[in-house]
C-alpha cells in the first residue's frame, strides 16, 4: 500500500525552521515562524496563563474526557471577547483543536450543507487553500492586497464579491491580516457587510490576532459589523496568538444566525463532524482561557500583557519603517500596518541570498514576522532590505 503513495513536499515554513535551527551564526534572524517573541527572541508564557495553570493544578480533579462540543463555559466566555456580550444574534459554538481545526470544522459544515464554493482573498495564509480544498470546496479568489504598492485593493475586492452567488461562502480575516498586515477601514467593513447581506453570502470570519492591531475591542469591530448584517455567519477563533497558547491547540468555531433553533442544529452537525474526526478536543488550553476570563484579576492582567505585546509590535514595525525610510516608498505603509506580519516585494533569489549571506530567514513569499526582530537587529535588517525592495 505504501508503495502506491507519492512523496509529498515538505511544508516550506517547516523546512525554513530546520534551516534556521541548523545555522550556527550568532547574529541569525528568524522572520519566518508566526509566533510572538520578546526582545530576547523567546516566546514567553503569558503571566495570566501561568497563574491560571497554578489554579488548575490545585483545583482540577479529573482528566476524564470533555464532551465532543468541548467546554461550554470556555466557548461562551470566549465569545464575549470576540462577538461581544450581546451581538444581537443567536450563537452556538463548538471547541476546536486550534484555529486551523476551527476552520476545517467550518469548511466541513459548509460542504455538509451543500455549499460548494468559498471565496478567499489573496494573498492569504498558505494553509487556507489546503483546508478548503481538502473539505471538497471549490476555492474562488478575490484580490485583497497589492504587494508592490502595499495597498488594499478594495475596489477589486468588492467587484469580485459582487460577482459571487447567493449561498457562496466568503473568507474574511477579522484583524491583523495574515500575511499582509493591511486592514480594512470601518467604512470598508460596512461596505463588505452590506454586500454580504444583500447578496446572501455566508461570511466565514477567521479571528486569530485580536488585540494585536489597535486593541481588543477595536480589532473585533469589523467582525461584529459583518455578523450583525449577515443572515448567517461562521466564525473561527484561535487562542494561539492572543493567549500565547500555540502548542495547546485551543480554538472554537461559532455558528451565528437568526434563531437559536437554527444555530443549535448547526452545532449538532459540527459536533458530529468533530466526533468522526478527532472525537474529543484537548482540554488544557480551554481550561486556561476559561480560568482567565472567569477571574477578573487574571483577565485584567491578560489584557495588560496583551497591550504590552501590541506595543512591542508597533515599536518594531515603526522602527523598521523608519530605518528603511525614504529608500522605499512602501515604508510608510508598513509603519501603518497592524499585527505580526508584512508582505514585502522581494524576489525569491534575493530572499535566498539573505539567508546565505546574512543569516536572515524569511519565506520566499516575502512575508516577514515583525515579532522576529530585536531592536538591535533593525538597522542591519533594514540595510539588507533596502536594495531588494522594488
Amino acid at each position: 500500500m505504501f508503495d502506491s503513495l507519492s512523496p509529498q513536499p515538505q511544508d516550506p515554513l517547516l523546512a525554513l525552521i530546520g534551516l534556521y535551527n541548523s545555522d550556527t551564526r550568532a547574529d541569525k534572524v528568524d522572520l519566518g515562524v508566526g509566533v510572538f517573541r520578546d526582545e530576547t527572541g523567546h516566546t514567553p508564557v503569558m503571566r495570566a496563563v501561568k497563574a491560571a495553570e497554578k489554579v488548575i493544578l490545585e483545583t482540577q480533579d479529573s482528566k476524564s474526557y470533555v464532551a465532543p462540543e468541548g467546554d461550554r463555559v470556555f466557548i461562551d466566555l470566549l465569545w464575549t471577547v470576540v462577538g461581544g456580550a450581546d451581538c444581537g444574534k443567536a450563537v452556538a459554538g463548538v471547541q476546536a483543536p486550534g484555529g486551523s481545526g476551527a476552520l476545517r470544522l467550518a469548511a466541513d459544515l459548509l460542504a455538509k450543507a451543500g455549499k460548494t464554493r468559498v471565496w478567499v482573498g489573496v494573498p492569504t495564509w498558505a494553509n487556507h487553500l489546503g483546508i478548503f480544498g481538502s473539505a471538497g470546496l471549490s476555492v474562488q479568489t478575490y484580490p485583497y492586497f497589492d504587494v508592490p504598492s502595499q495597498a488594499v485593493q478594495f475596489d477589486r475586492m468588492t467587484a469580485a464579491l459582487e460577482s459571487a452567488e447567493a449561498g457562496d461562502a466568503v473568507l474574511l480575516h477579522a484583524s491583523c491580516h495574515n500575511p499582509t498586515g493591511a486592514q480594512l477601514t470601518a467604512a470598508q467593513w460596512a461596505t463588505v457587510a452590506e454586500i454580504v447581506a444583500r447578496k446572501g453570502l455566508i461570511p466565514l470570519i477567521d479571528s486569530a490576532y485580536q488585540g494585536f492591531g489597535a486593541g481588543l475591542e477595536e480589532d473585533a469591530a469589523g467582525l461584529r459589523t459583518v455578523i450583525a448584517a449577515a443572515a448567517e455567519s461562521l466564525v473561527a477563533v484561535s487562542c494561539s496568538k492572543f493567549f500565547g497558547l500555540y502548542r495547546e491547540r485551543t480554538g472554537a468555531v461559532y455558528a451565528v444566525g437568526g434563531s437559536q433553533n437554527a444555530v443549535e442544529t448547526a452545532r449538532s452537525n459540527l459536533v458530529t463532524i468533530a466526533r468522526t474526526s478527532y472525537s474529543m478536543p484537548p482540554d488544557h488550553g480551554s481550561a486556561v482561557v476559561r480560568t482567565i476570563l472567569a477571574t477578573p484579576a487574571l483577565k485584567a492582567d491578560w489584557i495588560a500583557e496583551l497591550n504590552e505585546m501590541r506595543g512591542r509590535l508597533i515599536s518594531l514595525r515603526q522602527g523598521l519603517a523608519t530605518a528603511i525610510g525614504n529608500h522605499w516608498a512602501g515604508s510608510t505603509a508598513v509603519a501603518g500596518q497592524q499585527g505580526m506580519f508584512s508582505l514585502l516585494p522581494m524576489k525569491e533569489a534575493d530572499i535566498l541570498a539573505l539567508r546565505k549571506d546574512h543569516g536572515i530567514y524569511m519565506p520566499t513569499s516575502g512575508r516577514i514576522n515583525i515579532a522576529g526582530l530585536k531592536q538591535a537587529d533593525i538597522a542591519r535588517v533594514a540595510a539588507t532590505f533596502v536594495p531588494l525592495l522594488g
